[in-house]
């Protein structure tokens, strides 16, 4: 997860491009002059994507605030600016989920708790996950956001972030968020471009990639990874921030971690998704955490 700037000028500044971007009269020089402003510096990427990322986590509890009560405008930038702090801000927000600019469009897409199951095209069938949206390409889809299982018998590309996927035949798990991608393979074998490399994975082999690097393929638990293809979640040693941050993908609102120790604490744990609504009360049991529940489904941890 990006760590926000320290520099506040350039919190201001990537707060400004959002709220250009998404005031509906973005044009394709605006979005060229961002490219050219994210590149100045990992400081102004950094600041970027600290921005995106706040723009991404309101937004569920927004819109589920929007359904609540009726809204009124604000300032955009004193909503970003003042976002960590002031949650009661969600109920006056107004506006929606940044997305990237020249991005292709939405063709399927699922909402929080809603997996859907899509026939591409003859022997190419997508399972999509929680939270996805899924983008149409001449040779085959980009993953946009979230995660999808593909079952390939004949040739297919998936674009993920900077990278993409390709196949002949072979069943893989595909999932995008805040840290990278990360590329399973099940059977069969894959070809990674991404970063000016290609990389071949194997079956039982698993890879991540990110805007820096392409990391080392590596085993993986099977049963861990296509959990939720069972409609679970399933957490073997895996620190309690964590199991928030992946909680937080399955269920509306969101549960705000305010406490680092507590978050460190190591978690064994298996989750259905009709659990999931009261994660916050199983935490609070096993842990002794304090819940503090606000408007728009947003549950303060501490």
């Amino acid at each position: 997860m990006p760590q926000i700037s320290p520099d506040p000028e350039l919190q201001r500044q990537a707060q400004d491009w959002l709220v250009r971007l998404t005031s509906g009269q973005a044009t394709q020089d605006d979005a060229l002059a961002l490219q050219q402003w994210c590149a100045r510096s990992p400081a102004h990427a950094e600041a970027f994507a600290e921005a995106r990322m706040l723009w991404r986590l309101l937004e569920p509890a927004a819109r589920q605030a929007r359904q609540a009560a009726p809204m009124t405008r604000i300032n955009r930038r004193a909503l970003l600016g003042g976002a960590v702090a002031a949650s009661a801000a969600l109920l006056v927000w107004r506006g929606g989920l940044f997305e990237d600019f020249a991005a292709p469009a939405v063709a399927f897409e699922t909402e929080p708790g809603e997996q859907r199951r899509v026939a591409l095209a003859p022997g190419i069938d997508l399972e999509l996950n929680v939270r996805t949206r899924i983008g149409r390409q001449a040779q085959g889809i980009a993953l946009l956001s979230g995660e999808i299982e593909v079952q390939a018998s004949q040739a297919v590309q998936v674009r993920a972030a900077e990278g993409v996927i390709s196949a002949e035949q072979a069943r893989f798990n595909v999932r995008e968020d805040d840290d990278g991608v990360c590329v399973t393979c099940l059977s069969g074998e894959l070809r990674i471009a991404a970063l000016g490399q290609v990389e071949a994975l194997p079956a039982g082999r698993q890879l991540r990639y990110g805007a820096q690097r392409i990391g080392a393929a590596q085993p993986f638990d099977a049963s861990q990874v296509m959990a939720w293809r069972e409609r679970m979640l399933v957490f073997r040693d895996a620190p309690l921030a964590q199991v928030i941050d992946e909680i937080n993908r399955y269920r509306p609102g969101r549960l705000v971690l305010l406490n680092p120790s507590l978050g460190r604490r190591r978690v064994q744990a298996r989750f259905s998704f009709d659990q999931l609504p009261q994660a916050a009360e199983l935490i609070r049991s096993a842990y002794g955490a304090r819940c503090l529940e606000l408007p728009g489904g947003v549950v303060l941890v501490s």
